[in-house]
C-alpha cells in the first residue's frame, strides 16, 4: 500500500511540476530578452528583427515597418505559445527560408521568453 501512495505521489509531483514548467516565468523571460534578444529586436521598434509587442496572435511577418523575407511574409503562422516554441526551437524548420540565424534550445528558457512575449502583448 506504500508503494502505491509513493507512485501516486510521485506522477502527482511530476504532473504539477510540467504544468508550472510550461506556463514559463515572465520576470525571467525578461531578463533572458533583455540578454540574448535586445540586440536585434525591441519591444516597440523594428531592427534588425521586427518589434515584439503584440506578437501574440499575430500572423507572421505583419510588423508593418520590417522588411521580412519572402518566406515569412507568404506564411500563415500566426504567434502562439505552440508557434512561438516551435520558432524559437528552430526558426528554419518552422519556416524555411526565413532570415534568423538565432536558436534557444533550451526547453526553460523557450517557456519563460514566450511567457515574457505574452505579458507585453495586449490581450
Amino acid at each position: 500500500m506504500n508503494k502505491r501512495i509513493t507512485i501516486v505521489l510521485s506522477v502527482t509531483l511530476m504532473a504539477v511540476a510540467s504544468a508550472v514548467f510550461a506556463a514559463g516565468n515572465a520576470v525571467r523571460g525578461q531578463q533572458l530578452y533583455e540578454s540574448r534578444c535586445i540586440a536585434c529586436h525591441s519591444v516597440d521598434q523594428s531592427r534588425v528583427g521586427p518589434a515584439h509587442q503584440g506578437v501574440f496572435g499575430r500572423r507572421a511577418g505583419r510588423v508593418a515597418d520590417y522588411d521580412y523575407s519572402a518566406a515569412l511574409k507568404a506564411s500563415k503562422v500566426v504567434w502562439s505559445e505552440k508557434t512561438l516554441n516551435a520558432w524559437l526551437e528552430n526558426p528554419e524548420r518552422t519556416i524555411p527560408g526565413q532570415k534568423m540565424g538565432y536558436r534557444v534550445t533550451e526547453a526553460l528558457d523557450r517557456a519563460d521568453l514566450i511567457a515574457y512575449l505574452k505579458e507585453i502583448s495586449p490581450r
